[in-house]
């Protein structure tokens, strides 16, 4: 169920103008790790949009998604230098690690695995992008320590 008083907030916030869509997407997103269809209807509805325009840009920008979300996302390059220095091979073992293909998420939630076709850090490639964080000249001996670290609470010293 989606707390659509929370839509509320976000869009309220915004000051419920059309030229915050793109803003309040981002912002329902990052509340519900995904863009609910419930709340698309809602941001149409008080931006006085035809959710036709809603949908539109949730679904033109690859950032946006209409499905659940992992609470950690591990994103694979798959540009040509990294494609020739083994991603597909940390592609292929980190879908048999977490069970899924390319684009899904785990059952449990935790995870969602993508694939981009460059990150524009061809020279330290293959790399892995970790819940933002940069990993370059990753080999399939580096991947348990990259998810671990995405599960393990970071501590400052």
């Amino acid at each position: 169920m989606v707390d659509l008083q929370r839509v509320d907030e976000i869009i309220d916030a915004a000051g419920a103008k059309r030229s915050s869509l793109i803003s309040i997407l981002q912002d329902i997103q990052a509340e519900f790790r995904y863009l609910p269809q419930p709340a698309l209807f809602r941001v149409a509805e008080r931006l006085e949009l035809p959710a036709v325009d809603v949908f539109g840009v949730a679904t033109f920008y690859r950032s946006f998604a209409l499905e659940p979300r992992g609470r950690h996302t591990l994103t694979v390059c798959l540009g040509t230098a990294c494609h020739v220095r083994g991603a597909p091979r940390l592609v292929d073992e980190l879908c048999r690690r977490l069970g899924v293909d390319p684009g899904g998420t785990t059952a449990d939630g935790e995870f969602t695995l993508e694939t981009v076709n460059c990150l524009g850090a061809c020279a330290l490639g293959p790399m892995v992008v970790a819940d933002g964080e940069y990993n370059g000249q990753v080999t399939v001996r580096d991947l348990d320590r990259i998810v671990k670290g995405c599960l393990d609470p970071k501590t400052d010293d």
